[in-house]
C-alpha cells in the first residue's frame, strides 16, 4: 500500500504545474467550465499524429508530457542513418525499422501512462471512420500532397447536424530556420488548400536541357533519374529510400557531370534531390512541434484562445535572431476544398491541351501532377482507364481554341488521381 500511495504521489505532483495553469482562471478562460471533479479534458483527448520524423518526434514527446494520454501516429518510412542527428527518439540499431513503431515504443517507456498506437502505412490507406474517432489531428509532414489530401478528407467529413464531426487541423512545417504554424477548423476557417500558393512549385527542368545540355549538378541528378533509369531500368522500380537504387542514380550522374565539366554532384545532394528532401534543423523542428503542440493543449483544454478564429497562422524565422509574426490568413471562395467558386485561369488560347495540362504542374494555385480535364460538355482527356485514355489522347495535340473551341469565361472541372475527394473548378482567361 505505501509504494502505490507513493507511486500515486509522485504521479500527482509530475502534473501539479501543468493542472495549475489548466485549471485557475484567468484573463483568457474566463468563460471556460473548470471543475475539479468533472471529466479530464487530457484523459478523453484521442489525438492523431501524422508523421514520425523531426517534427513528429518532438510533437509525440511534448504531447505525453503535456498529459495526453491516448495518442495515434502515422508514418510509412523506415528510420534511415541521416535521420538520426534529428529525429531523437531513433538509435543506430533502429535503422530500417518503422518510425511510428519505434517512436511510439521509446515514448511510452519513458513517460508511464500514456497509450501511443503506431501505424506503419500511408494516411489514404483510412477511411473517414477512422478519422473520426479522434478529436484533435496534427501534421508534422514534409510532403505537400499529403496535406491537402488529409485537408480535404477532414473538410469533407463536416455534417452540419454531427458537431462532433469537426475536428481541428494543427499544421506545422519547417524548412531550414524557418517554420509555421496554422490551425484549420475545417469549413470555418482558411484550410490549407486556400493557403496552397504559400508552397512554391518546384521549378520543372525542361527536357532537352537535361538530354542535351545539362548546367548544374541537379540536371544531371534529374538526367540520371528520368532519363537514365527509364532507358536501362536497373531494377524493376525505383526505392528512393533504398541505398543501392540511389547509388545507382549518384554513379550515373557523376559521369555526365564530369561528361560536361560540372562540379557539385554528391551523394548527399543526389538523394536531396530525387527525395526532394527539404533541410531540416533540430530547434527550428523543436521550436514549431512545441507551437503545434500548445495548440492542441489550448483547444482541448480551452485554457486560452487557440490560432484559427482570427489570427490563425503563425511564422517563424530563426535566420537572424528569432522573429515570429501571427496574423490572419483569408479563406477563399474560389478554394477547391471549401469554396463553391471557379478560380480564374490565365491560358494562352493557342496553347495545345499537353500544355495546359503540363502547367498545372507549376501552378501554384494547382500544383497537380496527373491532371484529367473536362468541360460540362464533353471529356477533353483523361489519365484512366486505359481504354478512355487511348480515346481522348488525340485532343492532346489540339489547341484550345481552333482545335477544341474552347471559349472565353468558359468554366473547365480538372481532378487529379492523388486528390480523388476534389475537383478543382477554373473559368478561362484567355491572354
Amino acid at each position: 500500500m505505501a509504494v502505490d500511495a507513493g507511486v500515486g504521489i509522485n504521479e500527482a505532483n509530475r502534473w501539479r504545474y501543468l493542472n495549475h495553469i489548466r485549471k485557475t482562471k484567468g484573463p483568457f478562460n474566463e468563460d471556460a467550465e473548470i471543475s475539479e471533479d468533472g471529466p479530464d479534458p487530457l484523459q478523453q483527448s484521442k489525438i492523431l499524429v501524422i508523421g514520425a520524423g523531426g517534427l513528429g518526434c518532438e510533437m509525440l514527446k511534448n504531447l505525453a508530457m503535456s498529459g495526453f494520454k491516448d495518442i495515434h501516429v502515422i508514418d510509412m518510412d523506415t528510420i534511415d542513418i541521416s535521420n538520426l542527428n534529428r529525429q531523437f527518439l531513433f538509435r543506430q540499431h533502429d535503422v530500417g525499422k518503422s518510425k511510428a513503431e519505434v517512436a511510439s515504443a521509446f515514448v511510452m517507456k519513458r513517460v508511464k501512462g500514456v497509450k501511443i498506437t503506431p501505424h506503419n502505412c500511408k494516411i489514404q490507406d483510412f477511411d473517414e471512420d477512422f478519422y473520426k474517432q479522434f478529436q484533435i489531428v496534427i501534421c508534422g509532414l514534409d510532403s505537400i500532397e499529403a496535406r491537402r489530401w488529409i485537408n480535404a478528407t477532414l473538410v469533407n467529413m463536416v455534417d452540419d447536424e454531427d458537431p462532433d464531426s469537426l475536428k481541428p487541423l494543427i499544421d506545422g512545417g519547417t524548412e531550414g530556420f524557418k517554420g509555421q504554424t496554422r490551425v484549420v477548423f475545417p469549413t470555418i476557417t482558411p484550410c490549407i488548400e486556400c493557403q496552397l500558393d504559400l508552397y512554391a512549385p518546384r521549378a520543372a527542368v525542361p527536357l532537352c536541357t537535361l538530354a542535351t545540355i545539362p548546367r548544374q549538378p541537379e540536371h544531371c541528378i534529374e538526367w540520371a533519374h528520368i532519363i537514365a533509369w527509364d532507358q536501362e531500368k536497373p531494377f524493376p522500380s525505383l526505392d528512393k529510400d533504398d541505398p543501392e537504387h540511389i547509388t545507382w542514380l549518384y554513379e550515373k550522374a557523376l559521369n555526365r557531370a564530369q561528361e560536361f565539366n560540372i562540379p557539385g554532384v554528391t551523394y548527399s545532394l543526389t538523394q536531396g534531390t530525387v527525395k526532394n528532401i527539404i533541410p531540416a534543423i533540430a530547434s527550428t523542428n523543436a521550436i514549431i512541434a512545441g507551437s503545434c503542440c500548445l495548440e492542441a493543449l489550448k483547444i482541448a483544454t480551452q485554457a486560452a484562445p487557440s490560432l484559427g478564429f482570427n489570427d490563425n497562422f503563425m511564422s517563424y524565422d530563426g535566420t537572424e535572431g528569432v522573429y515570429t509574426n501571427t496574423f490572419k490568413y483569408e479563406k477563399k471562395d474560389d478554394c477547391a476544398v471549401c469554396g463553391s467558386l471557379a478560380k480564374p485561369l490565365k491560358v494562352d488560347p493557342n496553347w495545345t491541351l499537353r500544355e495546359l495540362l503540363e502547367s498545372f504542374a507549376t501552378n501554384a494555385a494547382a500544383q497537380l501532377k496527373k491532371p484529367s480535364i473536362r468541360t460540362e460538355e464533353k471529356t477533353l482527356y483523361m489519365q484512366f482507364p486505359p481504354s478512355l485514355e487511348e480515346t481522348t489522347r488525340p485532343n492532346l495535340d489540339k489547341k484550345l481554341r481552333d482545335g477544341l473551341g474552347l471559349v472565353e469565361k468558359q468554366e473547365i472541372a480538372v481532378t487529379d488521381p492523388a486528390f480523388p475527394l476534389l475537383s478543382f473548378k477554373f473559368i478561362l482567361r484567355f491572354s
